[in-house]
């Protein structure tokens, strides 16, 4: 390069200056700076922190006492125990042990689905990349689920055996950190899973598979006549040694972070996060999803052929059938649920109508949420429905089959067994399967129900900010099955089934699923009012003409 004027050649300047390379950060500071950076960002101050916190704290300590003294208080309104064990049945001591792996079982499922361990977003685009210690930038991640499923167990525990046991001081003291280690120890065992590249789907499937076999294994039980007359609380030997578990665990996760499979990081930090959302967002159709599709293999072995879509309507019912078929976890959950009522019906002191009645709500409502797993997957993606040359109110008519015919199976298991407890069994499948219906509408109704609107009007509430619709958008679903399930809560509360009461369920049932084919999304309310305006506005243009 030349100066224009003749040959002398003019000096370039590097394009880069040199400079020094300075020391390499500790993962603490740069985890230190991205809190301080999101902090700053974030505009909330100090005060408001705090105040989030006092609110959080009074409100779970109150929701605490309020479930501790509904505890005692139905431990004290259960009916004594016999003298004399029936032939076939369980004790409450029993009935808590069940209850107690069917716990771990589902521990060990979520830790599964969401990791543990995990870095979700701006965590996985910028610290995995970074040529630090990756133990020191993921030993937060590490602890949060062992620390939320401690704090957890060792409250649903407490009041298990506050409820169902015993209320003394001592041993409530011993079952509550015995469950807290225990429940920290299973998570981290599935972070030490996760450390040695067990898929998360093969732990979750493992959880699941303990979750169903509990019920399982209690009702065969039963028949074979075992039974626990009590259950001792846990020594402060056992305690002290499930202290040690959870500290060599501890150890051992830390030891293994460096060795976390990265794919597998990403794929638990955006299950964390979409489930997280789903939780603030208050959308348990969102919930699910992240829950089923962070187990979900990316690949399968074998393709179905579909042989039974073989027009529109049987193309329809065909997807669900295979969307549920394919979910370990709602098949699980059927299972599960279809127990219930067997168990509440061969314990003594749960035996009575309102438990019996209880059980079959709380049970029909878990089977029912997860035959609509195709209705939700519609709902978000409607790329089917808007395919298929089919109505809409078709469409949803269609989508209540896979429900059905679920829901009937569940119906045969958990009626029969009321019917064995009521001594007529005919009767109660017949109630059973005229009720079917019901179920079906409700898991289409709160599948296709609209999401709150967090753009109107907000209440405060203790838990933040909530729309001011947010009741009667979570009640869609619900509430068909409260007031469609009326001939059965008087049935069961009068122990006997009656000719009036099948023809009642059967009209019952027409309207549910009229009222869940419908495409309207606001309430009858909400239409009253909408009506009322339009009329007011066709009325003032009529005045001005």
């Amino acid at each position: 390069m030349t100066d224009g004027q003749g040959d002398v050649p003019v000096a370039q300047e590097p394009a880069v200056q040199p400079f020094d390379v300075g020391t390499i950060p500790p993962a603490r500071s740069i985890r230190k700076f991205t809190a301080q950076a999101g902090n700053a960002r974030g505009g909330a101050s100090l005060g408001s922190l705090m105040s989030d916190v006092y609110y959080a704290v009074i409100s779970l300590a109150i929701g605490i006492g309020i479930a501790l003294g509904f505890a005692q208080a139905m431990r004290v309104s259960l009916p004594p125990a016999p003298d004399v064990a029936p032939p076939q049945g369980l004790s409450l001591a029993a009935l808590v042990v069940v209850i107690l792996v069917a716990l771990a079982g589902v521990l060990l499922s979520l830790a599964g689905r969401l990791g543990p361990v995990g870095a979700g977003g701006a965590e996985a685009a910028w610290w995995l990349s970074l040529p630090v210690d990756r133990r020191g930038l993921l030993r937060p991640a590490a602890r949060r689920l062992p620390v939320v499923a401690a704090l957890v167990g060792a409250v649903v525990v407490t009041l298990l055996d506050a409820g169902l046991l015993s209320d003394t001081g001592d041993r409530l003291l011993r079952v509550g950190l015995a469950s807290a280690f225990g429940a920290a120890a299973i998570v981290l065992v599935a972070g030490v899973l996760q450390s040695a590249g067990v898929p998360r789907r093969t732990t979750a499937l493992v959880g699941d598979l303990l979750l169903a076999a509990a019920p399982v294994s209690a009702v065969v039980l039963a028949a074979l006549g075992w039974d626990l007359d009590a259950l001792p609380g846990p020594p402060w030997a056992l305690v002290v040694g499930l202290v040690v578990v959870v500290v060599g665990l501890v150890l051992l996760v830390d030891r293994r972070l460096g060795r976390m499979p990265e794919r597998s990081l990403r794929e638990s930090g955006s299950v964390a996060s979409q489930a997280v959302g789903a939780v603030v967002s208050m959308d348990s159709r969102e919930l699910g999803r992240a829950l089923t599709d962070g187990a979900a293999p990316s690949a399968r072995r074998w393709v179905s052929r579909l042989r039974t879509a073989r027009g529109p309507a049987s193309a329809l019912v065909t997807a669900d059938l295979v969307v549920l078929r394919r979910s370990a976890r709602h098949m699980v959950q059927l299972v599960v649920a279809a127990l219930v009522p067997v168990l509440a019906s061969t314990v003594p002191p749960l035996a009575s109508p309102a438990g019996v009645l209880l059980a079959v709500l709380v049970s029909g409502y878990v089977a029912m949420s997860a035959t609509g797993e195709g209705a939700r997957r519609a709902e978000m993606a409607p790329v089917l429905d808007r395919l298929l040359p089919l109505e809409a109110k078709e469409v949803r008519r269609l989508r209540m089959v896979v429900p059905a015919v679920a829901m009937l199976l569940w119906s045969v298991v958990a009626f029969a067994a009321i019917g064995r407890w009521a001594g007529d069994v005919p009767g109660w499948l017949a109630l059973g399967l005229a009720s079917t219906p019901v179920w079906a509408a409700g898991a289409v109704r709160s599948s296709y129900r609209p999401a709150p609107d967090w753009g109107g009007a907000l209440v405060s509430t203790p838990f933040g900010a909530l729309p001011t619709g947010v009741g009667s958008v979570l009640a869609r679903g619900p509430d068909v099955v409260v007031l469609g399930l009326l001939p059965v809560w008087i049935a069961i509360l009068l122990r006997t089934v009656s000719t009036p009461l099948l023809f009642v369920q059967v009209a019952l049932s027409v309207i549910a699923v009229a009222v869940a084919s419908s495409v309207r999304t606001g309430s009858f309310l909400e239409r009253l009012m909408d009506q009322a305006d339009q009329q007011g506005a066709s009325g003032s243009t009529g005045a001005r003409r």
